[in-house]
């Protein structure tokens, strides 16, 4: 990558906070063009809320956002800081899709009708030339011949494929993954594992929480181990599962081993 292109997301200085409950204490994150980025750490450090931030899912009340260059413009201070131009905002978040734990799948939508769905009505794309990429990403994602099939019938892990196949008839910039194997049974999360490494083959730019030492290992070109809202160390894969510096990282390794 050429040190002057532009990040994909850029975030400086990122403050979340619950009320009193600060949850992200000045955090930084930069996820390059083509390049996945894992966030890792124990339950409670920020890892989910900081990738709700990234397509502002959730208000921070400090720091800056930028999307491709452009900066997220915000009104008000503190806890009553917003985004000052919600126009902006569906726009970046049309261009960052999300993958959640849960799947999200409408339930009275057949498998291609929840794939079309955004990218007819939020994007006001023409059916028909949406439905052909819907199906050629659920063959991407290996479930093709689901896309008549309501989500009821489908696995946990076939269900997952769906979202990612969902997410990525958004033709998005970036791809955000929440925990996405995490509610999956061993086998079906290697289901959802091997698309993930496929698209990371593909050099798509991805934001990637997971538990999966092995997956963040395996894909990533930079991790960040966060610990109570802030980065306690980050840098290429080999190096913080190769040779982690500091003894909160060996212990969270140890515990995850």
């Amino acid at each position: 990558m050429a040190e002057t292109q532009t990040p994909v997301i850029d975030i400086r200085n990122l403050h979340k906070s619950y009320g009193q409950l600060e949850v992200l204490k000045g955090v930084d994150l930069v996820a390059p063009r083509g390049h996945v980025v894992s966030l890792i750490g124990s339950s409670g450090s920020g890892k989910s809320t900081l990738l709700r931030c990234c397509n502002l899912l959730e208000d921070s009340q400090e720091g800056e956002i930028t999307f491709e260059g452009e900066a997220v413009r915000w009104k008000g201070q503190g806890l009553g800081r917003h985004p000052a131009d919600r126009v902006q905002v569906t726009r970046m978040r049309t261009n960052l899709s999300m993958v959640f734990q849960q799947f999200n799948l409408w339930s009275h939508m057949t498998v291609l009708q929840n794939v079309m769905e955004a990218p007819v009505t939020v994007l006001k794309r023409d059916p028909k030339e949406v439905e052909t990429k819907a199906r050629m990403y659920l063959d991407k994602v290996g479930i093709g011949e689901k896309a008549d099939a309501w989500p009821a019938m489908l696995s946990g892990g076939q269900q997952q494929r769906a979202a990612i196949a969902r997410a990525l008839c958004m033709e998005p910039r970036a791809l955000l993954f929440d925990e996405p194997t995490s509610a999956l049974d061993p086998e079906l999360e290697q289901e959802v594992v091997r698309v993930i490494k496929a698209l990371a083959d593909e050099g798509r730019t991805m934001i990637l929480v997971t538990h999966d030492m092995k997956l963040a290992a395996d894909v990533s070109d930079h991790v960040i181990f966060l610990h109570q809202g802030k980065i306690e160390e980050q840098g290429a894969p080999s190096d913080l599962f190769g040779n982690p510096k500091t003894d909160r990282l060996r212990g969270f390794l140890s515990a995850t081993a």
